[in-house]
């Protein structure tokens, strides 16, 4: 048999069968466009089976202006009673419910994606954290250091000489910087250093 008879003979019962499972009216040229990929269909095959099975009265024909439109014929299906159209009528709604309660998902977790796109990946963490590790052990090198420091005042020497200080500048005409100034003291502040409690 050719390839033209092969696909003159499968073409019915393949247009049959798609038009009874979509349900809905399609001209020539959308069953051709729609089965030609999947079933290898030429147009004109397609076109004379739809015309085939308009006259055996497997499907219905209505023609409008130029255009035929074809569908399954209605009367192949089942009549849905009342109480079955009223479960359908529910599983839609438990669907539409869960459809409803998915989508809320879906948009929590693009929020939570979002925090997470925008935070910092584990290497980065990781080199902040060996960034502060550096910086915390620069900082105990220099407390150890100002701690070991044999130089320190004491708080009550500090307190004697800011007595004196005191007592020296109430007869000084001039600010207490300018007669450090003029004495030659240096203060901590002079070296913006702060030093620690003892």
């Amino acid at each position: 048999m050719s390839k033209n008879r092969a696909e003159l003979a499968a073409a019915p019962g393949v247009v049959l069968s798609y038009l009874q499972e979509q349900n809905r009216p399609y001209s020539a040229q959308d069953v051709f466009g729609n089965l030609q990929r999947d079933h290898g269909l030429g147009k004109a095959a397609v076109v004379k089976a739809l015309e085939q099975l308009a006259q055996q009265g497997k499907i219905k024909e209505k023609v409008y202006g130029k255009q035929k439109i074809y569908f399954a014929d209605q009367d192949a299906f089942d009549t849905l009673s009342d109480t079955d159209l009223k479960g359908l009528d529910d599983e839609i709604l438990s669907l539409t419910s869960k459809v409803q309660s998915i989508q809320q998902s879906c948009r929590h977790m693009e929020v939570e994606l979002k925090e997470l796109t925008n935070s910092l990946t584990t290497p980065e963490m990781c080199k902040e954290i060996e960034e502060l590790k550096k910086q915390c052990a620069s900082y105990t090198e220099r407390l150890s250091k100002i701690k070991a420091a044999t130089n320190h005042v004491t708080p009550e020497e500090k307190e004697k000489a800011t007595e004196l200080f005191d007592a020296i500048l109430e007869g000084y005409p001039k600010s207490k910087k300018q007669f450090f100034e003029e004495v030659g003291i240096e203060t901590d502040e002079d070296h913006n250093i702060t030093l620690p409690d003892p």
